[in-house]
């Protein structure tokens, strides 16, 4: 369906991989502006389909990659695209953001989104060019590491003039192949990592997605654009975060202040430092192994390392790989990690998952649960494990179904360390409790992005007091939406590092920073205020270029509050659907070891509040003792109609 607005190319293709019928997805514009795009359009369409009777790996699932209205507008950061399904490690909605240029082809090819369902009866991988859409056999291509398909998938592209036909690709490794419930979905380097989203592929068949074409992003104001660009730009480079720490060290760089607040995952969780913590830092990586700076298409951060394993140079390892196969399972060996980085990426697997089921297995085996054979700081053959666990041999098999599957059949599951199914990130929550409540209530798990990310305030950006209660579940609910937005949006979510005003991070020991700290936890009444009327901040916010940048680009009316209203309206959307699943308050959980044992025995505070926050952070919802929207809450966002209860 045509559209009115900027930053979109008007069609959603659907493709039935079943009957290889491919026809167009209507969404109007009625629904862009409701919806926007990404993880939201994704929610929308997921939402009109699944009833709470579908299964991951079946027919009635839908894979939906999305785009954003800001992809390929020339924003910063605005090459991101969005994966969700429905997840088999969790059994909910998972939405995965990746980097790499699929989104920016697909858009290319005059597409916002590709709906797919059904399954191919032989491996299959599918060409879009323009308004051309092929299917294509896949045999030679079933088995192949994920940088050889791609490889391969060039050399079918190759052009007669030699040269290869400009384009963006998605593909599965072996992992997506067997279905490792934690598979994930790659784009050049980058990683579509988190819920299985590889492994629904893999059922599928569809071993890879092409996307080229010569269609170009409409900008309403083009000229107010480019200079609202180069402006952001300039206020991105400036920035003490997103134009000094990301670009020198990438994320590696906050493993030296996860260790002094105390919240770096340490033995499976066990503990919040490392002793060792300096031979995996981002400071060793930058000094000893980096080769050069890599960012994804129009981005200034430029956070992604490259280092060099067997020879050749490979994207390096982020923080949760860094600390969740270092610290995590107590191995202090960085060139080993930079090895299992690039071998889960070959292999088509989630680093966070695998590795804490990893740490999972550990600790089961010792205390006596399981006798596996794997031991913390033991690494000889933990490449082997990797292999094993993709292609489901032998112990593999068993790893290959994550840490809560494996806590049910073997026992430990205070720590089996997830939510709702996924896996928890690196950051240990008991110093960090606002992110330990994200953890607990995010929509796709244990997930510190879509938890709200709350630990840039209490240590790695600010430093409000980590351990209260106090204002957390207000905080966590306005950075859930306000990133909810951004992601919608296609932009990454590093840019919202910027939010933060330069002076507050440049000098934390100041009066004024000081005073930011302890006065924000009390601020939580007039959080809820605005999260509850949010239409009174009808402005642009100078330190939040993403507004202003959503007008240029769309058409739209989108002050600060509206964006906070959308970015609401898409995590209510993503709760709404995964209740038709079974979600409401029980399953908004975190395992004992977090909630019931403080960190430090001397400070009982050292643990994570969950239910005492829960409480408070429903009531800021607009959600029932149950954990779900209430239906005022529905109407006052305008889902009522489109979120009938379909079980």
């Amino acid at each position: 369906m045509a559209t009115n607005y900027g930053g979109y190319m008007g069609k959603v293709l659907r493709i039935n991989l079943s009957t290889k019928e491919v026809s167009e997805y209507p969404f109007s514009d009625e629904e862009r502006k409701l919806y926007i795009g990404g993880k939201t359009m994704a929610a929308k369409i997921l939402s009109d389909h699944l009833t709470g009777n579908e299964k991951a790996f079946s027919e009635d699932n839908l894979l939906v990659i999305t785009t954003g209205p800001m992809t390929g507008s020339g924003a910063p950061s605005s090459s991101r695209f969005n994966i969700s399904t429905l997840s088999p490690l969790t059994g909910y909605i998972t939405s995965s953001n990746c980097g790499g240029n699929f989104g920016y082809y697909l858009k290319k090819a005059g597409l916002d989104a590709l709906v797919i369902s059904g399954k191919c009866e032989n491996p299959t991988w599918i060409e879009i060019q323009n308004d051309t859409v092929l299917f294509h056999e896949a045999d030679d291509l079933w088995g192949l590491k994920t940088s050889e398909t791609q490889e391969k998938l060039d050399e079918k592209l190759t052009m007669k003039n030699g040269r290869v036909r400009k384009n963006g690709k998605i593909c599965i490794g072996p992992a997506g192949e067997n279905q490792v419930l934690y598979a994930s979905i790659i784009s050049n380097e980058r990683v579509s990592g988190r819920g299985g989203t590889g492994a629904v592929m893999g059922w599928m068949k569809l071993k890879a997605v092409c996307a080229s074409g010569n269609k170009e992003v409409k900008v309403i104001e083009k000229e107010k654009m480019v200079k609202h660009t180069q402006k952001w730009f300039k206020y991105l480079r400036k920035h003490p975060l997103t134009g000094n720490q990301l670009p020198k060290m990438g994320t590696a760089g906050l493993v030296s202040a996860m260790q002094m607040k105390s919240i770096l995952s340490t033995k499976n969780y066990q503990y919040g430092q490392y002793d060792k913590f300096e031979d995996i830092s981002g400071e060793k990586l930058a000094e000893e192994y980096n080769i050069v700076n890599k960012g994804c298409l129009t981005c200034p951060i430029r956070c992604a390392r490259t280092v060099e394993v067997n020879g050749k140079q490979v994207k390096g390892p982020e923080l949760e790989t860094l600390v969740l196969l270092g610290s995590g399972i107590l191995n202090n060996d960085l060139k080993s990690i930079l090895r299992w980085n690039y071998e889960l990426d070959e292999l088509g697997m989630d680093t966070i998952s695998c590795a804490n089921t990893l740490s999972y297995a550990m600790e089961a085996n010792e205390k006596g649960l399981w006798d596996n054979g794997l031991v913390f700081s033991e690494i000889d053959d933990i490449s082997k494990v990797f292999e094993d666990i993709a292609y489901a041999r032998g112990i593999g098999a068993e790893l290959a179904l994550g840490s809560k599957r494996l806590a049910e059949k073997y026992g430990g599951k205070e720590f089996a360390i997830n939510a709702k199914g996924m896996e928890l990130a690196a950051y240990e929550p008991r110093k960090t409790v606002g992110l330990g409540l994200g953890y607990a209530v995010s929509n796709r798990g244990g997930c510190h992005l879509n938890g709200g990310y709350l630990v840039i305030l209490e240590g790695l950006g600010l430093s409000i007091d980590p351990t209260t209660p106090r204002g957390k579940a207000d905080l966590t609910m306005m950075f859930q939406d306000l990133m909810e937005m951004i992601s919608a949006t296609g932009q990454c979510l590093f840019t919202s590092y910027a939010f933060f005003p330069s002076p507050l991070m440049n000098h934390p020991n100041s009066w004024y920073t000081k005073l930011v700290n302890k006065i924000l936890p009390y601020c939580g009444g007039v959080v809820r205020f605005i999260n509850k009327f949010p239409e009174i901040a009808f402005f642009h916010l100078p330190v939040f270029h993403h507004t202003k940048a959503f007008e240029l680009v769309t058409g739209m009316k989108m002050p600060f509050g509206n964006y906070l209203r959308a970015g609401e309206r898409g995590y209510n959307l993503e709760r709404i659907v995964n209740a038709r699943f079974g979600v409401d308050e029980s399953k908004d959980s975190l395992p004992k070891r977090l909630t019931d044992v403080p960190q430090d025995p001397n400070k009982p505070e050292t643990k994570v509040p969950l239910e005492t926050m829960k409480k408070v952070y429903y009531k800021a919802r607009g959600w029932d003792e149950k954990g779900l929207p209430t239906k005022k809450t529905i109407e006052r966002l305008k889902l009522d109609g489109d979120v009938r209860d379909k079980g």
